[in-house]
């Protein structure tokens, strides 16, 4: 007995020439995740991923729109007939139609709104009024509430009817009749576990219900998540009146879409919104090229350092050897200060009002750090002079007979350089924070970029103190 052909995989290419055939289209995608198909959609152009939507079975399409994998779902919406793409649009989550609506264009929101349920319509007035980073923004309205009044059988009845519909049935949101205040929170498995006669507000815990206003930062709502354990998060405006839920797989998306953009910030760019191989060379540079060239401008005040000490390099050239050691040394620090400090202030660890004692952290920090780079610059000197001695020229020209000053001078610059890099840089977020600025724009390169200038000032201030009487005596 022959043993079946293992089936063709699912390449982009294979993907689209089967969607000219409808039944070769359905057998082939019958057995496929969302997931599974929005990886290769991914790597076709708009138009032919455009096809394959529209010869996609309608509930497998909806469940691709949904999907977080799937790039470029705007252009791809606009590429549909309208008579696809309205009915796709009003099947989404309200949190989905809201995102995916930001993504359109102008011009491609104008010719799909008229043909939206008119539901979809209220739904996106309501909620396109938030802003795109807050509470507000990435919530749903399509969550599972009740009246007081209700006993438990009758909410068992409710999400049998309209739980489907629902993003989720695990938090049941107990109302107000009149007015739509929330009153109370019961899980799903607390309404399985009670008499079916007992009244949904004897259900669960008495406590007040852990809320968020939807101006909040996303981030901020997924820190309550977080630390209350939450799969979802109820949003409320000033009246306490419920508006709508923040569940815990639209604050992962957020909070990745977050991240990303923060990284960007601190490699020293712009953040980008398309996919790296996707985003246009233009676009790219647009991206790139303002922060390089305020970097590269910062660099020329290190050239103008050098120029200042040239008289110090001439008369000996062997301080310019430690140069790229000290100003590195003193980049990482702050960079690394840099880091923990933006972390500290996402998690909330720290606020603008603990600078100072960041600052109590940092100085002795800086100084422990600088010290241990300073001794290992110390003896690095001491054993190439030792090696030197012994007549192993192969290691290159030995360092005078001034060498144990220079060892002292570069583990003198190093103390202050690490210091003052790991102060700056613990800083610098705290001053953009103070002006209202994102601090992951304090990124690494730009710390460097400050810490290199001081960094030569630093180490020739040292040179100039120890050795004025030997090896810069005419200089001085």
């Amino acid at each position: 007995m022959e043993t079946p052909a293992a089936p063709p995989e699912l390449t982009p290419e294979y993907l689209y020439l089967l969607s000219g055939d409808a039944d070769d289209f359905a057998a082939a995608v019958e057995d496929l995740r969302a997931a599974d198909i929005a990886e290769p959609l991914n790597h076709l152009p708009v138009e032919a991923a455009a096809k394959v939507v529209a010869a996609l079975p309608f509930a497998l399409a909806v469940q691709l729109f949904d999907e977080p994998e799937l790039e470029r779902r705007g252009e791809i919406v606009e590429e549909l007939q309208v008579a696809i793409a309205s009915p796709l649009i009003d099947a989404l989550s309200a949190d989905q139609q809201v995102e995916l609506y930001r993504e359109l264009s102008v011009d491609g929101r104008t010719k799909l709104l008229p043909f939206l349920a008119a539901n979809t319509r209220e739904t996106l007035r309501a909620l396109m009024n938030y802003p795109e980073t807050s509470s507000g923004g990435i919530m749903t309205t399509e969550f599972v509430s009740v009246p007081k009044t209700y006993t438990a059988d009758e909410v068992k009845r409710y999400i049998a009817e309209v739980g489907e519909a629902k993003e989720t049935v695990y938090a049941i949101y107990v109302l107000e009749p009149t007015d739509n205040t929330l009153l109370h929170v019961i899980s799903l498995r607390e309404v399985m576990m009670v008499p079916g006669t007992m009244n949904v507000m004897e259900i669960g815990d008495d406590r007040p219900p852990i809320t968020v206003d939807p101006l909040v930062d996303r981030e901020d709502a997924a820190r309550l998540i977080g630390k209350y354990n939450l799969l979802a998060l109820p949003v409320i405006d000033d009246h306490h009146r419920m508006l709508g839920i923040v569940t815990v797989d639209d604050i992962i998306d957020a909070l990745v879409s977050e991240t990303t953009e923060d990284v960007q910030k601190m490699g020293g760019m712009e953040a980008i919104d398309e996919p790296y191989l996707q985003i246009r060379f233009v676009d790219m540079l647009k991206k790139r090229a303002g922060w390089l060239a305020i970097l590269f401008v910062g660099e020329t005040f290190t050239a103008q350092a050098m120029g200042h000490f040239q008289g110090e390099i001439d008369k000996a050239t062997v301080l310019a050897l430690f140069v790229p050691l000290i100003i590195s040394s003193g980049g990482n620090s702050g960079s690394q200060s840099t880091s923990l400090i933006i972390r500290a202030m996402a998690l909330k660890e720290v606020a603008l009002r603990d600078w100072w004692r960041v600052v109590v952290r940092e100085l002795p920090t800086g100084m422990f750090l600088g010290s241990m780079l300073g001794a290992i610059g110390f003896c690095r000197i001491l054993l190439w002079q030792f090696f030197y001695s012994q007549h192993w020229t192969f290691i290159g020209k030995d360092y005078g007979e001034h060498y144990l000053l220079i060892a002292t001078t570069v583990f003198l610059a190093l103390i202050g350089v690490v210091t003052f890099g790991s102060l700056a840089g613990s800083m610098l977020p705290f001053i953009l924070r103070r002006f209202k600025l994102d601090p992951a724009s304090a990124s690494a390169p730009f710390v460097a970029t400050l810490v290199d200038v001081t960094g030569l000032v630093i180490y020739f201030l040292v040179a100039s103190l120890l050795l004025h009487n030997t090896l810069l005596k005419a200089v001085v």
